[in-house]
């Protein structure tokens, strides 16, 4: 599910596009954080089905080798039993993931080959053979080669990831949420258990967060700016980079309006994102700034925090 810090950088994204943007239309902007966001669900939508297809082709494949002109004993014996695995059986008629899959549009029509490579790929392997070969399947070993599909072989996949970039532009940024909350619903799916891996722990106040932010560091972002800029006298404006700029704006944010969120933890949370996201020597400056910053936002009484332990 998405946590804390990706969502942050949900923020981070569409707040650089905003500033970025000749038109700033705030509404719009926040329109498309939300999409964003929409777009993790949709892609974890996509591999549920992806793993049936998979699963499914196992009867197209054994269709077709019976079919060859001159047959052999083994393509004429093909195991299908991946087609009839009950943790596949359970998601094809999950009225949810139907119903989703339709509004969402979700289908690989022009995508077969993935299909038809990732279960080739699943199939030399030696677990898929020991699978084939257990004459009674439990649900336990139903799921584990499930497991092993989205765990292994997914991930090696260039086609599947050509693919989920194409439909997914912050797929490299969402893949570990999407597998982890894929590799969730298959441990916890059964016949007395059927629901989607939630998108966060608790969407209500995830979704306030993520607005609040992105609008309250727009609206006051002159105020921040001031800030900045009185401990940035000395450096050459051109010399930082615009994203550390939207970062410690966003953390001066968290430490001014989030009276529940620790201290600590916003400015911590900022200097790994802008490992990832800004120059190498980003987290040293962004840290430097953010702690001369921390030191008047005392003095002028504007961090309020409650409950023990959140300042410090």
């Amino acid at each position: 599910m998405l946590n804390r810090r990706h969502l942050r950088i949900k923020v981070l994204q569409t707040l650089y596009a905003f500033y970025q943007a000749e038109v700033k239309d705030i509404q719009a902007f926040e329109k498309s954080l939300l999409q964003n966001v929409a777009k993790v669900n949709e892609s974890y939508l996509t591999l549920l089905n992806l793993i049936i297809e998979v699963a499914n082709y196992t009867e197209i494949d054994a269709q077709e080798r019976a079919s060859k002109y001159i047959p052999t004993e083994e393509d004429l014996n093909v195991n299908t039993r991946l087609a009839s695995n009950q943790l596949i059986k359970q998601l094809t008629v999950f009225n949810n993931l139907i119903e989703e899959t339709k509004r969402l549009k979700i289908n690989f029509s022009n995508d077969q080959e993935i299909i038809r490579t990732l279960f080739k790929e699943l199939s030399v392997t030696p677990e898929y053979a020991i699978y084939c070969q257990s004459e009674e399947h439990t649900l336990k070993e139903d799921r584990d080669i499930l497991t092993f599909l989205v765990k292994k072989v997914f991930p090696k996949s260039i086609l599947l990831e050509q693919m989920m970039e194409e439909r997914f532009i912050n797929w490299p940024i969402d893949k570990p949420t999407v597998y982890s909350m894929v590799s969730k619903t298959l441990l916890e799916f059964s016949e007395t258990k059927q629901r989607f891996a939630p998108i966060s722990a608790n969407w209500i106040d995830d979704k306030d967060f993520i607005i609040d932010l992105y609008r309250l560091t727009i609206r006051n972002n002159s105020e921040y700016q001031e800030y900045i800029s009185a401990k940035t006298k000395n450096w050459d404006a051109e010399r930082i980079a615009y994203m550390d700029t939207i970062l410690m704006k966003m953390a001066i944010c968290e430490l001014m309006n989030f009276n529940q969120i620790p201290v600590k933890v916003s400015i911590n949370e900022y200097i790994d994102i802008s490992k990832e996201f800004s120059t190498p020597k980003s987290k040293m400056f962004i840290n430097g700034i953010l702690d001369k910053i921390l030191i008047d936002l005392k003095a002028e009484n504007k961090i309020r925090k409650t409950g023990r332990g959140l300042v410090e």
